[in-house]
């Protein structure tokens, strides 16, 4: 588990993702289980030349590395237009582990 002070989200290791993404919480009626979506539209990280190494979507805080292999790609004939991933939790736990991450990603962006 890599321990970093800076809060990011990679696609390839070292490159933080840009631009911020639209993300929806979903959560199982007894709140135990659920899933994020991420859903980043037309993404500086993800070309037509390295999109086919893209294997996971890392979240990266002071606590470590989170990550999903829950990736998926619109692809036009000159770039990506939207790359989608999914983050899923199977405990109350793992929930409270994503949610800091949440709120530390929330905070790394000057407010407008």
């Amino acid at each position: 588990m890599t321990k970093n002070k800076k809060v990011a989200i990679q696609f390839e290791k070292g490159k933080d993702v840009i631009e911020k993404p639209e993300i929806r919480l979903f959560r199982s009626m007894d709140g135990k289980k659920g899933h994020a979506i991420y859903r980043f539209f037309n993404p500086s990280t993800i070309t037509l030349e390295n999109y086919k190494l893209i294997k996971r979507m890392y979240l990266i805080d002071q606590e470590g590395e989170l990550s999903t292999r829950n990736i998926d790609l619109l692809i036009s004939d000159d770039y990506i237009k939207e790359v989608k991933c999914k983050y899923s939790w199977n405990s109350e736990i793992e929930f409270e582990r994503f949610m800091r991450f949440a709120e530390r990603y929330s905070n790394s962006y000057p407010s407008y």
